[in-house]
């Protein structure tokens, strides 16, 4: 501040995450941006929460203070689906943990009101985004309020923020009182009254329909008609992902009131490669060096971002629900210019580490509708199969990940953040094409793929697409590969302990891994975090798509069982793997024999 000649701070955003200038992280994209708009902008990151002199090192934001818990809920940051407290936190220097604390929006809003009472404090990232309304705490096992009422904040900013937050601090700028700055899209809010009508007219000019969600009082129950109030009240906030047709929605606590406006409109090609070509350092701050750094970037730092968004609509995935369905890809020119700025860096050995988003071959809008930055609520674009309407298409992917390997200096551009085989498979134009390159340029051996299950049950649980066509990319995988001379394997990811996962169905899942001859080193126990289907299914035991019951496995011995059994040939899971076959009726591939999974 001082070689800036600044004085004060437009801005203080305190955030969960160590400092890391690199557009993979919230608290640097957000900075940026404002920074470009003209604002001047501190960041103190991850205050020690014990000590309300922390909040003040930068002394009091001209406007406002943001608060983000980085780029994981902080829960999900410290705990593991068993809820054990996980042995390192990436987003920390030298991957310690400790260094910020449980539910860390509230912890810090708490730290900034009792030292700067009447300065206004915006929240937003992934914790406030799905955690907005009632939501189901899995480590509490409890329906929690709305975190807006929770932590007093002023604005909760949800989704991808950058157009809320440009248009939040213009009118703070121009001397709006931050109470007044009530209709902003991608924002909630929070009052006091009686009638929401009454509140509305009063606080939102021009008011359009809007729907009252379940209250708090209803879903916060245990009882069979408060689950299936839940259910609903999820189901109307995803029917009201739209920003072309979405409404207000407002949720009753008590006699406060939460309002959301519709969501924001996703940023367009030029605004995301303006956003992604700021002047990030690509760096850690180089305080955190003694340290080692920080772990997460090293996953990033000689990655690019090609996409934001995704219309894959996984049911345990929040990715739609925060950055959108609506796809936003990078022009060409732009990964260009990008990818020649990562060879000038320190480290750099010429290999990109990736190139995607969300999911690497949706590189673009889904459909027309898509284009004007809409989709269709009710509907899933490739669930449970491929929409008509949906323009597949590898080309445009194509053609960028061509330029980039191009460039002198790169002499590798991976694929790691995933594909969606159904999706290439629906491609017979360029499909092939794009098969045959990414085996023969953007594979280093191994490609992560994730068909999750092969129960037809669990699949339409998770809203992913039949076995069958995994097993058709598998092959078409393996021979292309084998044309070309090149022993490169798939690794797939599957999950266990999903609602509508049976013990009977973990076992035809050990059955079929016996077969393929494939056992995963690492099975991802479901876990039930806020703001997806699936953990509304775990909560209510009700699929909110049909509101008819679905299975649940919760009891922990159940679960280990189930994930046992996806590592059935490990000594230590051998005894699970014996109770659940012994459970299921299964003995009779308890033996010697070639089709056995356990030796006993």
């Amino acid at each position: 501040m001082e070689e800036r000649g600044w004085e004060s701070c437009d801005f203080i955003f305190v955030s969960g995450d160590a400092y890391v200038d690199h557009p993979s992280f919230a608290a640097a994209l957000i900075s940026r941006t404002l920074e470009a708009a003209g604002f001047k902008i501190g960041i103190i990151p991850q205050p020690d929460w014990k000590n309300p002199l922390s909040y003040t090192i930068l002394g009091r934001p001209r406007l406002a203070f943001l608060v983000g818990s980085g780029c994981m809920d902080s829960m999900v940051s410290h705990y593991t689906s068993g809820k054990k407290p996980r042995s390192g936190d990436a987003y920390s220097p030298g991957g310690k943990t400790g260094l910020r604390p449980d539910r860390a929006i509230l912890k810090y809003v708490e730290g900034i009101r009792g030292v700067f009472k009447d300065v206004p404090v915006i929240i937003g990232g992934i914790e406030a985004s799905l955690r907005r309304f009632a939501h189901y705490d899995y480590w509490s096992d409890k329906v929690r309020r709305s975190i807006l009422l929770d932590s007093k904040a002023d604005i909760l900013v949800y989704g991808m923020g950058e157009h809320p937050i440009i248009k939040i601090a213009e009118r703070l700028d121009a001397g709006e009182s931050i109470g007044t700055i009530t209709d902003i899209r991608g924002t909630s809010i929070r009052r006091h009254g009686k009638i929401p009508s009454d509140i509305l007219h009063g606080i939102m000019p021009n008011i359009g329909p809007y729907i009252e969600l379940p209250p708090f009082e209803l879903v916060k129950g245990t009882d069979e008609k408060s689950l299936r109030a839940y259910a609903e009240h999820f189901m109307t906030q995803k029917e009201n992902h739209d920003p072309a047709t979405a409404k207000i929605l407002i949720e009753k606590t008590d006699d406060r009131f939460v309002i959301q406006n519709p969501p924001a409109y996703p940023v367009s090609q030029a605004e995301m490669d303006a956003l992604y070509e700021l002047p990030f350092t690509r760096l850690a701050h180089p305080v955190y060096d003694a340290e080692g750094g920080i772990p997460a970037l090293k996953e990033v730092q000689f990655s690019l971002v090609s996409s934001r968004g995704c219309f894959g609509g996984c049911s345990f995935c929040a990715i739609t629900a925060h950055q959108g369905k609506a796809v936003t890809g990078r022009s060409c020119p732009s990964l260009v210019r990008e990818a020649r700025e990562l060879i000038n860096l320190e480290g750099f050995k010429g290999y990109i580490h990736d190139m995607g988003g969300p999911t690497a071959n949706f590189s673009g809008p889904a459909c027309e509708r898509q284009e004007r930055g809409s989709f269709c609520p009710g509907k899933e674009c490739l669930f449970p199969d491929i929409c008509p309407q949906m323009k597949v298409s590898h080309e445009d992917y194509l053609q960028k990940l061509d330029a980039v390997r191009r460039i002198p200096g790169i002499k590798k551009v991976f694929i790691r953040s995933g594909i969606r085989f159904d999706y290439l498979l629906a491609d017979k134009k360029s499909g092939g094409n794009f098969l045959e390159q990414l085996c023969k340029y953007h594979v280093s051996g191994q490609l992560k793929t994730a068909p999750e299950h092969i129960s037809e049950a669990v699949l339409r649980a998770m809203g992913k697409c039949g076995n069958e066509k995994y097993e058709l990319f598998r092959k078409k995988y393996t021979e292309v590969n084998n044309r070309l001379g090149l022993k490169q394997y798939i690794i797939p990811y599957f999950i266990s302990s999903h609602p509508g996962s049976t013990l009977n169905d973990a076992v035809d899942l050990a059955l079929y891994l016996k077969k393929t001859g494939f056992v995963p080193d690492q099975v991802q126990d479901f876990y039930p975090t806020p703001g997806t289907l699936s953990t509304t299914m775990y909560h209510t035991g009700f699929d909110p798509r049909s509101m008819k019951p679905v299975y649940v496995p919760k009891g922990e011995r159940e679960k280990k069982m189930q994930r046992a059994l996806l590592q059935f040939n490990r000594k230590e899971s051998r005894q699970l793997v014996k109770e659940a076959l012994e459970k299921t009726g299964r003995t009779d591939v308890i033996g010697r024999g070639p089709n056995c999974l356990i030796p006993f």
